[in-house]
Parts: structure tokens; sequence; C-alpha cells
């Protein structure tokens, strides 16, 4: 893959050799131009240089941080985890910062790979003076870190706007917590000077483990908040470090993005496109390796293995499904009431004679009980448990089922690419009149745009056009064919079962590189 070169020629403070400095001009103040000017080009400086580290890892370990439980996902469902075990042998360390029950789920895939216990590196007993500056990080954070940092950022750029709300139950859209700081530029140009400082507050269980074994850092959501302190050691230490970006949507709504990663790893030019213009880093440091969850999709699935899996389920195997695909809770609130009118009309039209009705919840809800209860213990619906595992299941349904109805989110991509008649439903069932689907699914921002202006799928702007959209979908599968092949390939690009060993690639050479010359790769974004 060629590199686009781009060199961000900003002003900064730096120290000479003699200990003095030159001073910054004002443009040189801000954590990202795109969002305290009113032009959204590249980021400016974030003021403490790299250059400033005095510490040194020696270790040789690869440590892989798995920090978010949809890319933890692919990271094992796709093969990423089995490549990197191929390619760093007997290196691979696994940390994992989320509940255990994230863990459990892929312990029998981490062969070979031992893990360190998040509670060995971040301990809750620590001395009385690591206690203290402990607890004044953590308070600072609340402040004027990471997620006042993410609420101002979705207010600069217009990102969730509608969704956010005082006490909001998802932490990126709860306007509460923008701080007490006044909404001004360079106020926020020092809040994120601090946050993204390699002089904050590191645990020293994690700095020194990291000094005596960890060679490089892999993270696979270099966005999520309890990666934070493992990005401020690997800094301060000078270890490589490869992000991978979590998904398509995380750069444009989920908090702003560490400048000073060795690498980037993102599925598609859309996304290198929004580093650049949102969070200030260059094209030349981000690798687009393609959607890895299309490499599962490129092997192919027997009509046979998807009768075996519909049995499995409860349905039948002789008639055409429908796979609903829900959204989390936060984005759609009002889906209790679109899964009740749908069975409700499935039964008194008579299509329940005719096809059966698959319920596949979101990973992240936790209320399927009560949300689906109007499809449970009903012959001809079936409802799938809520799990981050079971993707082979999936792959299976996408190459089969008959249609798919989705409210947005990487589901409505995956159908698309498998090919399957798709019907996007643009409404909340029993939802106030200034309710927006799209708006709350976050579907407005540039990584949608070639979708939602494609005619690749049908729109459903209330019940009734979701249900002209069944019959059509279910009597000509083939209508919208040649528009669904078209979207697949401009905005995933080629499906050829490679793009895991990209990914892969990518993180082996952002490591190399990193080794080689921690600071003169990172100098085409001027480390702020």
């Amino acid at each position: 893959m060629k590199a686009v070169e781009t060199t961000l020629a900003l002003p900064q403070r730096r120290r000479t050799t003699d200990g003095s400095s030159r001073r910054m001009t004002a443009d040189g103040l801000c954590y990202g131009r795109s969002m305290l000017q009113e032009a959204p080009p590249a980021a400016e400086s974030f003021g403490d240089a790299v250059a400033a580290s005095v510490d040194g890892g020696t270790g040789s370990r690869v440590w892989i941080v798995f920090a978010d439980p949809m890319a933890n996902r692919v990271f094992f469902e796709c093969g990423i985890v089995d490549r990197l075990r191929d390619v760093f042998p007997d290196r691979l360390e696994a940390v994992f910062l989320l509940h255990p029950k994230h863990l459990e789920q892929w312990r029998p895939r981490l062969e070979g790979i031992p893990v360190l216990p998040a509670a060995d590196l971040l301990p809750d007993e620590v001395g009385p003076a690591e206690r203290v500056l402990r607890r004044l990080d953590i308070e600072l954070d609340k402040r004027v870190g990471f997620y006042p940092l993410a609420i101002r950022f979705n207010y600069r750029h217009g990102f969730h706007r509608g969704r956010m709300t005082e006490g909001h139950p998802f932490p990126f859209l709860d306007s509460a917590r923008v701080g007490p700081l006044p909404r001004w530029r360079p106020i926020e140009a020092a809040m994120a000077r601090w946050h993204l400082s390699s002089r904050r507050h590191v645990p020293s269980a994690l700095l020194e483990r990291m000094r005596r074994d960890c060679g490089a850092l892999v993270i696979n959501n270099p966005q999520a908040h309890v990666a934070m302190p493992f990005l401020t050691a690997a800094r301060r230490l000078r270890i490589p470090v490869v992000g991978y970006i979590a998904s398509w949507d995380q750069q444009v709504g989920k908090g702003i993005v560490s400048p000073y990663l060795d690498r980037y790893v993102v599925q598609n030019e859309v996304m290198r496109q929004d580093l650049e213009r949102y969070h200030g880093i260059a094209p030349s440091r981000v690798f687009v390796t393609g959607w890895p969850q299309t490499d599962v999709y490129h092997r192919a699935r027997s009509v046979g293995e998807y009768r075996d899996l519909v049995r499995e389920l409860g349905l039948r195997d002789d008639r055409p499904v429908v796979l609903y695909a829900g959204n989390a809770p936060n984005n759609a609130p009002y889906e209790q009431n679109l899964v009740r009118r749908l069975v409700t009309w499935w039964r008194e039209t008579g299509a329940s004679d005719r096809v059966s009705i698959l319920f596949r919840p979101h990973p992240y809800d936790l209320q399927v009980r009560e949300r689906y209860e109007a499809a449970f213990d009903v012959p001809g619906v079936a409802v799938q448990q809520a799990a981050f595992t079971g993707y082979g299941d999936l792959v299976t349904l996408l190459q089969h089922v008959d249609c798919v109805v989705a409210n947005g989110g990487t589901i409505l991509l995956e159908a698309l690419v498998n090919d399957r008649p798709t019907i996007c439903v643009t409404f909340g069932e029993g939802a106030p009149p200034d309710f927006d689907s799209a708006v709350r699914s976050n579907m407005t921002g540039e990584h949608y745009r070639k979708l939602i202006e494609s005619e690749a799928f049908y729109r459903a702007g209330d019940f009734e056009e979701l249900a002209a959209g069944l019959e059509s979908a279910l009597a000509n599968p083939a209508e919208l064919r040649a528009e669904r092949q078209r979207v697949s390939r401009e905005v995933v690009g080629t499906i050829d079962g490679h793009a895991a060993d990209r990914v892969v690639a990518a993180i082996e050479e952002g490591i190399t590189l990193g080794r080689s010359s921690p600071q003169a790769s990172r100098r085409d974004v001027q480390p702020r």
C-alpha cells in the first residue's frame, strides 16, 4: 500500500540543547485545530514532545491490550490473534482491561499466550503517596480529561447532535461530563495538553512491569478510557505503540485520538481521512487494511450448514427467514415497541404462514428479555442470545437469510457485503415526534454518507414502509443487487480474505519502525 505523505509544519515550543526554549505562536497551542478553530484541517501542537521522555523500556514482549469487547471479537474471530502468535512466537502477552467475563469467553483461544492480570498492573492497594497522586489524577480527569474532552469534541463537530443529555447512561452522550471550565479554545488546549501528557500519573506497578517486560504495545481500541494509563506509560518509556481503531464510527464521536502512536490501523479510506481531519494524524502513519470481518465471510457456508443452524434455533428450514438485527438500547430506545408491532403484523397478516423471523439482539443489550418480550415463546419466531461470541453463526446467517432488518450499525454494511436484501429502519416506533432515529444511530456522519446516499437498501420511515420493504425484499431479492455490490466495493474495498493478514503486517511494521526510530516515526505529526 502506498503511503500518503503529509507534513504538518506547525510551530511549537521546543527545548534547545542549552535548556532554553523557543516560543510557539498562538496557533501552536491547541489539541486539535479541527476542534478549536472553524476550519478542520490538521491538529496543532499539544505541548510536551516525546523528547521530554527520559525513561526507557528494555523488555522484549509484545503486549496485546484488549480494551473493547467488540474489537476483542474481531481480533479473535477474524484470526488476528492467531496470526500475531505466528509472527511473534513466544513473545505475546495479553492484558484484558474489562470485566473478567470478557476474558473467560476467549481464554480457550489464548493457547500459548500468557495473560497478565489487570489487578497486578493496576492494583487497588498502593502506598500513601501513590494513593494521593492517583486520587488527584482521577479528580482532574473528571473535570478536564477524557470525558470532558470527548463531550467538547462532540459539541465542536456536531457529533451526536440531538442525542446528548445530562445524565445519559452512555458516557459519550452525557453532557453533564463537559466539565466546569468554559468552552474556550485556549482552555480546551490546556485540558488536552494535560490529558495527553507523558507525565500524568501511571500506577507504579504498571510502569515498572512495562519497563522490565514490554517491548511493544498493541491496543485494539486506543480511544478506550481504560487504555490511557498504558498509552501514557508507553510514551514515557518510548515503547512503540500500534493502535487498531475499533470501528468505522469510533473516530467521529467517541473522544479524541492520541497523536502519539507509531501506527494506526483502520478499515477504510474514510477512516484515514477522519483521523487527519478531526485528529490531525498524518495519513502516512495510518494503514488501511480492509475489514477483517469480511475475511470470515470470504469462506462460503453451505446451505446445509445454514439449515442446521436454523433448526437449532427452533425455526423451520423450508421457509424464508427475516433476520432482525437489533441495536444497543442507547441507540434504539423504542425497539421494544417495534418488536411487538412486527410480531403482531406477522401474525395478523398471514405472514406467519410464509416466513419466519429471527431476532438477534445487539451484544451490548442487557435487557433482551424485556425489550424482546413479544418475540419469546412464539412458534415461527426465535430470539438469539446477546453475546460477543458466536460470530460464526452470524456469518452463516448473513450468507443465507432472505432479508435483514436493521437501523444502522456495522451490521447494515455486513448485510450488503453478503448481498442480502436489507431494510434500514429510520423511525422509532411509538417515539415522540422529535425523535430522529438516524441521529440516534449516528448515521449522519461522513462514514455513513456513501452508504446512506446509495440505493443499496430499502428505507423504512414508518412501519408501513417497513412492511412494504419486507414484501419487496422477499418477492424480488435481486432488485437492488447491482447497487449493493457497488456500495460494497466503494465502502469496503476488495474482499479477498486477507484483511487480517494486512492488519498483522501493519502491526509488525509499526512495531519495527517504532523501535528503529521512535521519534522520527512521529515527526510527520509534529509531536505535541
